[in-house]
């Protein structure tokens, strides 16, 4: 006989009942607690407190002009249940869940982007377009470690792409092996270097995970254990890297480990004004009208892609910014943080 939850859940309904919609609320609130005794019926037949509440439930009713048809209080969340082992028994290896378990509230997140020429939108929303000829590091923390490797966009150029992105998701003994993911321009791979599509034989190897999206175009990297989701794309002849991670996971670095493009952004000395692209009026026209068709809003993913058409000469270069923009709509906690203008 479940009768207890049936007043636990009641008196949870009731509790904190204010305000001009008090009755029609406490109406709601008699309706899912008649509801809830009639479900337990069979068992508690025998049962006193179960026949008090019923008769309770109908005097109250007739006191407080309540029909029998009507709405009812929406559920309530169920706790988790209590088990001898605790915190040990949940998913370690599901971050969001665990994080859920500690703080009573689900993780914060953070974006960060790397797109065209390449551009960097950082972990801040700083927005940046960079030179950073050869390797650098987007990321660098406890659990992750994430290098793209540029070159001239043309012999000569200042502006540069990305062709080759290395990522390393360190070891987590409890969850994973480590593993390391690499792409190159033309070799968008569906699997981590050793051949595996997950985080190995580990009772969490299945919270890393790896799957084709569009076939050497877009692949997506889920690490569960970690809060995390990275997207790497191919447009034209340059890769792109977008990234959803858990704060916590983002800030987990020391001083040592101050270069990382993603939380930083580019070091002045590496940074480029996005007025050198477009001297050549027509070149720039052309290209603000093949952005538009794909990017309506004139924000800073429309800059980049007028940019990095005018500088490659390259018109796939429209499906970088659009790409980014499209990855940032999904990773961003808040729709209202999407659209940077400078």
């Amino acid at each position: 006989c479940k009768i207890l939850r049936c007043n636990s859940e009641y008196v949870a309904a009731t509790l904190n009942l204010r305000g001009s919609n008090r009755n029609a609320a406490y109406c709601n609130a008699l309706r899912s607690y008649s509801h809830c005794t009639r479900k337990t019926a069979r068992t508690c037949r025998g049962d006193l407190a179960y026949h008090s509440a019923v008769h309770g439930i109908e005097d109250l009713m007739i006191q407080n002009n309540c029909s029998k048809e009507g709405p009812t209080s929406p559920p309530r969340p169920r706790p988790p249940a209590p088990n001898h082992q605790g915190f040990e028994s949940l998913d370690i290896c599901n971050y969001e869940k665990s994080f859920l378990y500690k703080h009573g509230q689900p993780p914060s997140y953070q974006h960060c982007a790397a797109f065209g020429d390449p551009h960097i939108r950082t972990f801040h929303d700083d927005f940046h377009t960079c030179r950073v000829e050869g390797s650098w590091p987007l990321l660098d923390n406890d659990y992750l470690f994430v290098q793209a490797t540029s070159s001239p966009v043309t012999k000569g150029s200042n502006a540069t792409v990305t062709n080759k992105l290395t990522i390393i998701f360190k070891n987590m003994k409890e969850c994973i092996d480590q593993k390391v993911y690499q792409a190159e321009i033309d070799n968008l791979p569906a699997a981590f270097e050793d051949g595996s599509v997950n985080g190995g034989e580990r009772p969490g190897g299945s919270s890393l995970a790896i799957r084709e999206r569009s076939p050497g175009q877009h692949v997506e990297i889920r690490a569960e254990y970690i809060g995390t989701t990275i997207a790497v794309r191919q447009a034209g002849r340059q890769l792109s890297f977008s990234i959803r991670a858990a704060e916590e996971v983002a800030q987990a670095f020391t001083e040592e480990q101050d270069l990382q493009l993603c939380v930083g952004g580019c070091p002045r000395s590496q940074r480029i004004s996005s007025s050198e692209c477009c001297r050549g009026r027509a070149a720039a026209e052309t290209a603000r009208a093949l952005c538009k068709e794909m990017l309506p809003v004139e924000d800073v993913y429309f800059q980049s892609c007028v940019f990095d058409v005018v500088t490659s000469g390259d018109a796939n270069f429209t499906m970088a910014a659009r790409g980014a923009l499209e990855d940032a709509r999904v990773f961003l906690p808040s729709s209202e943080k999407l659209h940077i203008f400078q």
